[in-house]
C-alpha cells in the first residue's frame, strides 16, 4: 500500500513526492524500494503488486523497474485501506482464487528483517489452512494514540494468538490502560490472509462496499472505467475499522522486528545515527553551540549551517521550504500544512 500523502513529513514530504518515494533515513534506498527488497526475499517479483494513487504511478514505475507495470494499480482518490484491500483481493483472486496475501505498507522500518520474513511465512502457513484474518503485533513502548492495539487471549508456548478485541487510535488514558495490562499489542499494519478469508469478511462487514466491487472486471481493459465509476460511491473506512474490529476471527503473531511505522520527525529522530549532543544531521558543513537533541535534514548538503541555543528541534530545508518548529510539537506539522494552504499561492510550497 502505497497511496498516502505523508503530510506529517512537510515540507520533505509533498504532494509531488511524499514520503514513500523519499529516502528518509539516508539509506540510498527509498522507503517503498526498501520494503520491495525485504519481501523479494520470500516473494517472486511476478507475484507483488503496488496500490497507490494513480498521480505516483510513474513514480513507482521509476523506483521498481522490477516489477510488471501490469501489477502497479492506481486508485481514482484516496478511500482510505478497506477500498485498496477489497480491490486488491478481486484482483489476486480474478488471477488465483487459492491465493494467499501479505498486506505491507510501503514506509515502515523493519530493523530485523530475518525475523520479520520468519513471522511472515509462520503466517502464509496459518492463513493457507484456516479462516483466518492474520496481523503482526509489536510490544508497545509507549501509551502512543497514533497505533492501533490488539489484545490477545494468551496461551502457553504458542507463536500466535485469538484476538480478544481491537482498538483503532484511542486517546491517550485509554493507551495507558493499555500498556499497564500487559496484554495489548500494537497493530503494525501488516496483514496476511487467503483472498477467500478476506472476501468473505468483506461480505459479512462491508457488504455494501462488497457489492460496489463485484461488479467489474479484473485484469481486463474495462477495468480501469469500472475502477473509477465504483470509488466515488465507496465509504472512506480503514481496513481496522471495517472488518478487524468487528471479525472473530483475527489472529495476531507477536513479533519483535525493530519496527516503526515512521509517522513523524520524531520517529526518524529516533531511528536516525546521532552524533556529538545528540544531534542528527545530514551534513558535514554544520557548527553547534549550546544545542543537542535535534534533526537537522538539509536538501542542499553543501550548504553550511550555524546553529546556537536550539534544544529539541525539527529543522527541515528543502528547494521551496524550511520548517524550524521543537520535535514536541511535530503532531502539529498536519495544521501548519493545512495553514499554509490559506496563503496567497501556498499550494505551491505543499
Amino acid at each position: 500500500m502505497a497511496g498516502g500523502i505523508g503530510s506529517r513529513f512537510w515540507p520533505m514530504s509533498t504532494q509531488k513526492y511524499p514520503k514513500q518515494f523519499q529516502d528518509i533515513l539516508g539509506t540510498g534506498r527509498t522507503m517503498i524500494q526498501q520494503t520491495y527488497d525485504r519481501i523479494r526475499k520470500i516473494i517472486p517479483a511476478e507475484n507483488i503488486y503496488v496500490i497507490t494513487n494513480k498521480e505516483y504511478i510513474s513514480l513507482t514505475e521509476e523506483q521498481l523497474p522490477e516489477i510488471n507495470p501490469e501489477n502497479i494499480v492506481g486508485e481514482p482518490m484516496m478511500k482510505n485501506t478497506a477500498a485498496c484491500n477489497i480491490y486488491m483481493a478481486k484482483k489476486i483472486a480474478d488471477k488465483n482464487a487459492n491465493a494467499n496475501i501479505i498486506v505491507l505498507p510501503a514506509d515502515h522500518l523493519i530493523l530485523k528483517e530475518e525475523t520479520f520474513l520468519k513471522k511472515a511465512e509462520l503466517a502464509f502457513n496459518l492463513a493457507e489452512k484456516n479462516d483466518y484474518l492474520i496481523t503482526l503485533g509489536i510490544t508497545p513502548t509507549r501509551p502512543d494514540t497514533g497505533y492501533g492495539y490488539i489484545q490477545f487471549v494468551e496461551k502457553d508456548d504458542s507463536e500466535y494468538f485469538k484476538v480478544k478485541t481491537f482498538t483503532e487510535k484511542p486517546d491517550l488514558e485509554i493507551a495507558q490502560t493499555f500498556l499497564d495490562s500487559g496484554d495489548f499489542l500494537w497493530n503494525a499494519g501488516i496483514f496476511v490472509w487467503s483472498v477467500k478469508s478476506i472476501l468473505s469478511a468483506f461480505e459479512g462487514y462491508l457488504p455494501e462496499m462488497s457489492q460496489n466491487f463485484e461488479s467489474c472486471e479484473y485484469n481486463s481493459s474495462s477495468e480501469e472505467r469500472c475502477i473509477d465509476l465504483i470509488y466515488p460511491k465507496v465509504n472512506k473506512i480503514s481496513i481496522d475499522n471495517g472488518i478487524l474490529e468487528k471479525a472473530k476471527n483475527v489472529y495476531v503473531i507477536p513479533a519483535d522486528l525493530g519496527w516503526s511505522d515512521l509517522g513523524t520527525w520524531t520517529s526518524i529522530y529516533e531511528n536516525a545515527e546521532k552524533g556529538e549532543n545528540q544531534n542528527s544531521v545530514n551534513t558535514k558543513h554544520i557548527v553547534t553551540y549550546n544545542s543537542k537533541g535535534n534533526l537537522i535534514k538539509l536538501k542542499n548538503e553543501n550548504k553550511a549551517v550555524v546553529i546556537d541555543g536550539l534544544e529539541n528541534y525539527i529543522i527541515v530545508d528543502t528547494e521551496k521550504a524550511l520548517l524550524i518548529c521543537p520535535r514536541a510539537n511535530d503532531q502539529l506539522i498536519k495544521d501548519y500544512v493545512q495553514d499554509l494552504k490559506t496563503l496567497k499561492k501556498g499550494e505551491k510550497f505543499l
